[in-house]
């Protein structure tokens, strides 16, 4: 149920006229009849009444005072990544952080054809549009139009007894339907509207740097595949050496059919092996295709990644540092600032509306005198609505509004507790990454020697195959235990970047970014 609405209209004062056939004339009127002079004088005091009251309108706003919520976060980073020397993220562009030429290759043409990042474009025109619309409910729209009559009246239909016949032409200009935002209804909305699309554009700019790190990963992704696979083929080709050495000294005598099948089941393990890792790979361009919106072709040769020449080191900062560096965290805040302003509007909405239209222009009986002496005419029509019974609607919906600004704090809450969390973990992984690193390194010297000496000594009869297929299958887990110790490292540093804002300063340098100040 709606409320009933106490609508106090003005009269329409103006002037017409009407030409008749049989027993019709035409009403003039002159200039300088008494009542022209009074009717402008109104017009004139309206006019005054309007612009003085556009002028204050507006002036009101019910929202509340916006106050970015206290921090969730410690001040400090839980880890001893502090100390971590570096350039700050954000400053950091995509193209200074990856220097593999490829990589920036592949990361322009993802910029380029990522269908998710062109949606996400889109919904910042979307926005745009959206604010536009509600930014035009805060000027008038002014009209203006024409129209043309003619009408026959029969005799037995008129007291006169005889036909009649009657013309009207307008031609006029006007505003329909003018709220004045006495109490900032309008101007809320407007203001709602403007951080959504500040909100969607900050969105735009954390689906752009999560592309970049996406990219990077699963390049780096195949590039671990590749050298595994690499890796792995050596390792057949080696077995199938030694499978075809055991079958020719299986055939003179010289071993033995245990260590026949001792070597075959080796071989038979690399080459299982292997195909996994050929099917892993192949997955794993499909996933970078559909990233960069491309399919990449067969990636050149590339040497193993050394992960001190690729990423440079990031300084961290500042755990408060993350609300201007998070473009996601600065969605969250916009869009709280909108659920301000809703509550705003909800508040408005209990006080009377103030709507104007008017018309001047010109009225005549017959078209060739329509812009003749005495032909002009004007309405003027204040309506003042106040809400009266409407079932509740209005207070349900400011308590909606109020939900939804309860709603908006703790999602950016959880927003700043998400990158908190995110930046700690890739700081402390990246700490241990390093050190599985280096033992992994270690582990590969202890794991080559110790095939090699195996091998000596089955050479010299003084051990059993059995303890050479063992070296050989630890050696093989051992080079693919360090290979993918280098990846997650890396796919680390690129997480760390995109955690801690990277590039957005010079992204948003880039992107044409809407005020943050709404039109007054």
């Amino acid at each position: 149920m709606s409320f009933l609405p106490v609508s106090c209209p003005t009269g329409y004062l103006g002037s017409a006229a009407s030409s008749g056939g049989a027993g019709g004339g035409p009403l003039e009127e002159a200039d300088s009849a008494p009542g022209v002079q009074s009717i402008d004088a109104g017009w004139r005091h309206a006019i005054v009444a309007v612009v003085v009251v556009a002028l204050c309108s507006g002036c009101t706003s019910l929202a509340p005072q916006y106050e970015a919520p206290p921090s969730p976060v410690p001040a400090a980073w839980l880890d001893t990544a502090q100390d971590l020397q570096g350039r700050p993220a954000p400053s950091l562009a995509w193209n200074d952080y990856f220097t593999d030429p490829l990589l920036q290759q592949l990361i322009q043409t993802a910029l380029d054809n990522n269908r998710d990042l062109r949606v996400a474009l889109l919904r910042v025109e979307e926005a745009r549009a959206a604010h536009q619309i509600q930014r035009a409910d805060l000027f008038p729209q002014v009209n203006a139009g024409a129209q043309g009559a003619r009408a026959r009246v029969p005799g037995d239909l008129n007291m006169s007894g005889n036909p009649v016949t009657s013309g009207e032409y307008r031609a006029e200009i006007g505003v329909s339907s003018w709220e004045l935002d006495l109490w900032g209804r309008v101007r809320n909305l407007n203001d709602s509207a403007l951080q959504q699309w500040l909100a969607t554009e900050a969105g735009s700019q954390a689906a752009h740097t999560a592309l970049v790190a996406q990219v990077a990963d699963a390049y780096l992704g195949v590039r671990d595949l590749s050298e595994r696979v690499a890796l792995t083929q050596h390792t057949v080709e080696s077995r199938q050496e030694s499978f075809r050495i055991f079958s020719r000294r299986f055939e003179v005598g010289s071993a033995s059919k245990l260590e026949l099948t001792q070597v075959q089941v080796l071989l038979n393990q690399a080459q299982t092996l292997l195909a996994q890792l050929e099917q892993a790979y192949a997955a794993q361009i499909h996933a970078l295709g559909l990233l960069i919106g491309a399919h990449p072709g067969p990636l050149p040769e590339a040497a193993p990644f050394d992960e001190t020449l690729v990423l440079a080191d990031l300084a961290p900062g500042l755990p408060s540092e993350l609300l201007a560096a998070r473009p996601d965290i600065q969605a969250a805040e916009h869009r709280l600032i909108a659920a301000h302003a809703n509550i705003g509007a909800a508040r408005a909405a209990f006080f009377p509306r103030i709507a104007l239209t008017g018309n001047v222009g010109t009225v005549s009986a017959e078209l060739d005198g329509l812009f003749s002496s005495g032909s002009r005419a004007w309405s003027f029509v204040p309506v003042v609505s106040l809400p009266i019974f409407d079932g509740g609607l209005r207070q349900a919906n400011l308590e909606l509004s109020e939900v939804r600004r309860h709603i908006a704090v703790a999602e950016y809450e959880k927003s700043i507790q998400t990158a908190f969390r995110e930046v700690s973990d890739a700081l402390s992984a990246r700490r241990w990454l390093t050190e599985q690193r280096d033992l992994q390194r270690t582990a590969l010297t202890i794991a080559q020697e110790r095939a090699r000496l195996s091998q000596l000594r089955y050479d010299s009869g003084s051990a059993p195959f059995l303890e050479v297929l063992d070296a050989q299958r630890e050696l093989l887990s051992t080079e693919q235990q360090l290979v993918q110790a280098r990846s997650a490292l890396l796919s680390n540093q690129v997480a760390l970047y995109a955690a801690l804002g990277g590039g957005t300063q010079s992204t948003a340098q880039d992107t044409a970014a809407p005020t943050s100040a709404s039109p007054r």
